[in-house]
């Protein structure tokens, strides 16, 4: 008697804040000690804050363009070569320096990964999408980060470190990661 009465109270509750009604569902099952309710309950009034902020923020600008694909005898190609240091004390300075580390010569590198983060985040720390995307290199998700410092939320250093490993794995170079990035509008 005593779950079935839990169940009841736990689906109604469900049922009226899943309608957006007045949270009476809540005050209900938080009156049923141990019940587990008010957690799924939260967790979805969480859920519904998060979408309701997402369909606020997100908005159409402009019709999208896809991105020209690349001839074949571009694929590979580093461009531009003899890419001059950025200045100092900036995200870009980091990552150039940065680049010899990862086996990248940043003259002819540095560019192509220019392009790509200078799209995808503004070379700033704190940049975050809807998708969950997050940092100077857009990681999915922004958590998988951690694996290159705990610092991975606020440092730069630890965002592009991920981001160049990254690269390197997934494509071998920055200009190979631009040439896919071109032809799909992601990497």
């Amino acid at each position: 008697m005593a779950v079935t009465l839990i169940t009841g109270i736990s689906l109604a509750g469900y049922l009226l804040v899943r309608a957006s009604q007045p949270p009476l569902g809540a005050v209900i099952a938080a009156a049923v000690p141990q019940s587990g309710a008010m957690a799924v309950l939260e967790h979805q009034r969480q859920e519904m804050i998060l979408m309701d902020a997402a369909s606020h923020t997100m908005r159409m600008v402009g019709s999208p363009k896809l991105a020209a694909r690349p001839s074949t005898a571009t694929v590979g190609v580093a461009a531009p070569t003899n890419y001059p240091p950025p200045n100092p004390n900036t995200a870009q300075s980091i990552a150039y320096n940065m680049m010899a580390s990862f086996g990248f010569s940043a003259s002819a590198q540095f560019g192509c990964l220019n392009n790509i983060w200078t799209r995808e985040s503004g070379w700033r720390y704190n940049a975050e999408n809807p998708s969950g995307a997050y940092g100077i290199p857009q990681a999915l998700p922004g958590d998988k980060m951690a694996s290159a410092g705990a610092d991975w939320l606020t440092n730069p250093v630890t965002q592009i470190k991920w981001g160049l490993g990254y690269i390197k794995s997934t494509y071998g170079t920055p200009c190979n990661a631009w040439v896919f990035w071109q032809a799909h509008g992601w990497y």
